[in-house]
């Protein structure tokens, strides 16, 4: 039976000192969240500009001549069939909309970050920018609720008429998720109050009824969005509304047939839009197809739905769609969506690494799925796959100085080839300062600020601790006030102290609680030092189980070592290649340690062989792997000639974590090593 076995524990019961997570929120505090706010404002010199704040600036303007002219008032009709009109003479720009379609969630992802970020280090300067923002975005809002700028300016006529493409419903979620979580982390309710109108208002205009719009979104979000808002606010409707939208996504006929007849009568009756993952109804998939974000943030609110409504054949086909991505599409890094084309996944086992697409936000939705299927079932299966996106592909996206931030992921890179072969215009050798498109940079700043609500769940009686981030944790069990202390070193030592600082019962009586630590999959044996407490491992996690008392402590000793990882002979690309980890790190050869031409390198497969060291990068001191291997010589001569035996000189190569790479300057870089 499907059901609720956990839930994330509030970020106001956690306190994060971990000294790898907090080094990343600080510099997501101090570095990303100011940046972003200047770059949703065009304040970046030489940033391609956002025109976020002034589109809802704009747009409130025109607000307000609605509301005080009523009927008087002229309107001023934009097409909408240009998908991004950009200034001819930024010194004389007309009061149109700038920017993306849904440019509106530059400020949604910032207002999210921000408010995990107060959780944690309160900034009533900051809290102050964050209100004056919120009044900007809420003067936009229409009487009825609507609160999207690009149609508010443009042409309110064509509101809903273009759900495929132009992501009223994208910008929808993203602003739901932002208000609830500033509502949660400042008890401040004006966007919520927004949100839930812009809510009220898409309830109203979607559903089966007569006269109702029977479609859904081209860009999934709004389905886990609306869970957030249901579990704030507890208005079966937003649940209601969630289930709507997936249910009918994939029905035939097509909704975005009714949109877009043109495309019908190309296709005919054949199945299609793999793209938007509505090429059948959601409980028939089992591959996951199409653009690689809209597909895990889809899953993400299947799952969500699944759990809250035992729904158990949208359950299983989470569990197929889960079974796709991680058995037959994901990276070593935990990166997917491998192609540019459509930002979007290949067919089954096509992983190229210097063609790869890998785009941040995947990673960091494929993290959102994980822990959700987390939340139905307690099996490290999911916790090391969030792990493994996380500390990799998450973390690649943004540099060591919080500064600059890829969008594209590879994981072998020549940087001739980026900028001479058109086919690989889209992977850059160093990161950008932030792009037009700007989903990553703030997605990472608002998935590193709540981390916490990711490394741990909880139920009535347990304590599910998923990710190892050190902090103060406090847990109520039943009435029963706890508080841990987690003193983690899991990047460093491997060592995990827990000690219960705490117990407060609120009526005397001991109680029985249970911690459950999860044990890496990278991890060949640990030691479990949980004093006179039973414990019992169940699915990668063990339970530790009594009525706990003040002072006493659990330690927990993952023993890493060096792993030599090769790909399933299927992947064609890694075929006599492999790959390095340590921890829950993945590694990867830079041109910066070990010079250029790395396709003529060669690394020795036998990990006792191994030598750590340290080096510092970009200020952050990071653990590296020294391997023998082999350099080819070079063969010179004729582009072809008759074959002659190679020939090699020694060498060390030197392995650094991937996610590091391309912080001194632009090199070569590759994962997968010849063997």
């Amino acid at each position: 039976m499907v059901r609720t076995v956990g839930t994330p524990l509030d970020l106001r019961n956690i306190h994060v000192n971990d000294p790898f997570w907090k080094g990343e929120m600080e510099l997501v505090r101090r570095e990303v969240i100011p940046y972003q706010w200047n770059a949703i404002n065009d304040r970046v010199e030489g940033a391609e500009p956002s025109y976020a704040m002034r589109n809802f600036k704009i747009a409130g303007k025109i607000t307000a001549a609605r509301k005080e002219q009523g009927a008087a008032y002229k309107e001023v009709i934009w097409p909408t069939n240009i998908f991004r009109p950009i200034p001819e003479d930024a010194d004389h720009m007309e009061d149109r909309f700038y920017g993306f379609v849904f440019q509106d969630t530059d400020f949604s992802k910032w207002i999210e970050a921000v408010g995990y970020s107060l959780l944690q280090h309160p900034d009533p300067e900051l809290e102050r920018t964050a209100d004056e923002a919120i009044d900007i975005v809420c003067a936009a809002q229409q009487p009825n609720g609507y609160l999207d700028t690009y149609y508010i300016i443009n042409d309110m006529s064509k509101v809903f008429t273009n759900l495929k493409d132009y992501h009223e419903l994208y910008c929808f979620g993203h602003l739901t998720e932002g208000a609830v979580a500033y509502y949660q982390a400042t008890g401040k309710d004006k966007l919520l109050n927004a949100a839930r109108r812009f809510a009220d208002f898409v309830y109203s205009k979607f559903g089966r009824e007569e006269g109702q719009i029977k479609g859904y979104p081209g860009h999934e979000i709004a389905e886990m969005a609306l869970v957030r808002l249901y579990e704030v606010t507890g208005e079966d409707r937003y649940l209601e509304l969630s289930k709507y939208f997936i249910d009918e996504r994939g029905q035939h006929p097509y909704y975005f047939d009714k949109e877009h007849p043109d495309e019908a009568k190309r296709h005919g009756d054949a199945e299609w839009y793999h793209y938007y993952q509505a090429h059948r109804p959601v409980r028939q998939q089992d591959e996951a197809t199409g653009h690689a974000v809209r597909a895990v943030y889809l899953y993400s609110g299947m799952a969500d739905v699944a759990r809250l409504t035992s729904d158990e054949e949208l359950y299983k086909a989470c569990l197929r769609l889960w079974d796709s991505i991680v058995n037959r599409k994901m990276y070593v890094t935990g990166g997917i969506g491998a192609t540019n084309h459509g930002e979007a996944f290949l067919y089954d086992y096509e992983l190229p690494n210097d063609l790869a697409y890998s785009e941040t936000c995947a990673a960091i939705g494929l993290v959102f799925f994980a822990r959700r299927m987390l939340q139905i079932d307690v099996d490290s299966k999911y916790a090391d796959v969030m792990e493994r996106a996380l500390y990799n592909t998450v973390l690649s996206g943004m540099a060591l100085d919080g500064k600059s931030f890829f969008y594209v992921n590879p994981l072998e890179v020549r940087p001739e080839a980026c900028h001479k072969d058109e086919r690989k215009f889209h992977v850059k050798p160093v990161r950008q300062k932030w792009f037009g498109c700007a989903c990553c940079p703030p997605n990472i700043a608002r998935l590193v600020s709540s981390v916490g609500a990711y490394a741990y769940t909880e139920s009535d009686d347990t304590l599910f601790t998923h990710l190892y981030v050190g902090g103060t944790i406090e847990k109520d069990y039943s009435g029963t006030k706890v508080v841990w202390d987690v003193d983690s070193d899991l990047t460093g030592s491997g060592k995990i102290k827990i000690t219960c600082r705490e117990v407060s019962k609120a009526d005397g009586a001991a109680r029985d609680m249970t911690l459950a630590l999860r044990v890496p999959d990278w991890c060949e044996f640990y030691n479990l030092n949980c004093g006179p407490y039973p414990h019992e491992l169940k699915k990668g996690y063990e339970y530790i189980s009594g009525s706990f008392k003040q002072g006493d402590v659990i330690e927990i000793e993952f023993k890493k070592s060096v792993r030599i990882l090769e790909s399933s002979s299927a992947v064609a690309e890694d075929h006599g290649k492999v790959a390095v980890s340590y921890g829950p790190f993945v590694y990867c050869i830079e041109e910066a340690d070990n010079g250029r031409d790395l396709h003529m390198v060669s690394v020795c497969t036998d990990a006792s062989k191994t030598r750590l060291g340290k080096l510092t990068i970009e200020g952050s001191e990071v653990t590296t792997i020294v391997l023998p291997g082999k350099r080819e010589k070079a063969k010179t001569g004729a582009l072809y000639q008759a074959y002659t035996k190679p020939e090699y000189d020694d060498c060390e190569l030197t392995f650094i974590p991937y996610y590091t790479w391309a912080n001194r300057g632009e090199g070569e870089m590759r994962v997968w090593v010849n063997r």
